[in-house]
């Protein structure tokens, strides 16, 4: 596996003066009054930011909030913890392309910091459109990837601004995962088991499929296990579940047992009668 170039490997001469598009991952649970609850995303985002700043960086940070595309998930509820982690007033647009942000782009005096709003508040995002990824590439002149827990996803914030922008390195929080898990897969102590978990098996086809041809137990967890159990023939309710990749479940459970893996699934769930902290709720045992 090709090692990432780090932005460490970038000096003053490299980054003074010049405008920095980051990608990070400011996903944080907030609860029903948009309180944040849990500020590790944001502090894991901290050491690659100040490192820019120190650099003379104009650093643009953009982030996703939330699934859906509702006010709610405005990235403005973040500016204050940001500011106060980075002890400078982040400055907050109200776009994440366009005329006013590239004035405040222009604005933005060197070691300062520019949020960008949502960026999932635009459809071409997720699709990786390469018109929108031009534009937000447009604002930089370099790009830094540092959003650890999005970067398998290709999205316009990630994979579709690094063709338009040179260099395109790692940051400190991603640079350390990689890191490990090069060291992990390259070197691994026997039995090796790792642990997956997302919504969708739609975005970690390519990591399972990858660990199958290195670990010897592989567990499953998060929203994507319902589409694994009616694979298997279990009734899943109103549960997550992806229809249309009940053939690729059942081929990767073939594919793992072809293999020797043991792939294993969760043998309890929650169950609750809606998706809310008041919901009715109680552990059920599922047979798989």
């Amino acid at each position: 596996m090709a090692t990432k170039r780090s932005v460490g490997t970038l000096k003053e001469a490299d980054l003074k003066g010049k405008s920095v598009f980051v990608s990070v991952d400011l996903s944080v649970p907030l609860d029903d009054n948009s309180n944040i609850t849990d500020d590790t995303r944001i502090r894991a985002a901290v050491p690659t930011i100040k490192y820019l700043m120190g650099n003379g960086s104009r650093v643009l940070l953009c982030s996703h909030l939330g699934r859906r595309v509702t006010p709610k998930f405005s990235l403005k509820i973040l500016v204050p913890r940001l500011s106060e982690l980075l002890g400078v007033e982040v400055v907050m647009a109200n776009n994440s392309i366009g005329e006013e942000v590239q004035k405040l782009v222009a604005a933005l005096p060197e070691g300062g910091v520019l949020l960008l709003e949502n960026v999932r508040f635009y459809k071409e995002e997720e699709k990786n459109d390469p018109e929108f990824a031009k534009k937000l590439a447009a604002l930089a002149d370099l790009y830094v990837n540092d959003a650890f827990g999005t970067a398998h996803r290709a999205h316009a914030s990630t994979e579709g601004v690094a063709k338009y922008l040179k260099p395109s390195v790692a940051g400190f929080l991603m640079q350390k995962e990689l890191d490990y898990l090069v060291g992990a897969v390259a070197n691994p102590k026997k039995p090796f088991a790792a642990i997956v978990g997302c919504s969708k098996v739609s975005t970690k086809i390519g990591v399972i499929e990858s660990l199958l041809s290195t670990v010897d137990i592989l567990l499953l967890g998060g929203g994507m296990i319902y589409t694994f159990y009616k694979a298997q023939g279990h009734a899943v309710g109103s549960s997550l579940l992806e229809e249309d990749k009940l053939d690729l479940a059942r081929s990767l459970m073939e594919k793992a047992k072809s293999k020797g893996v043991s792939l294993l699934l969760p043998t309890d769930v929650v169950i609750a009668d809606k998706f809310a902290p008041d919901a009715n709720s109680k552990v059920t045992t599922v047979c798989v």
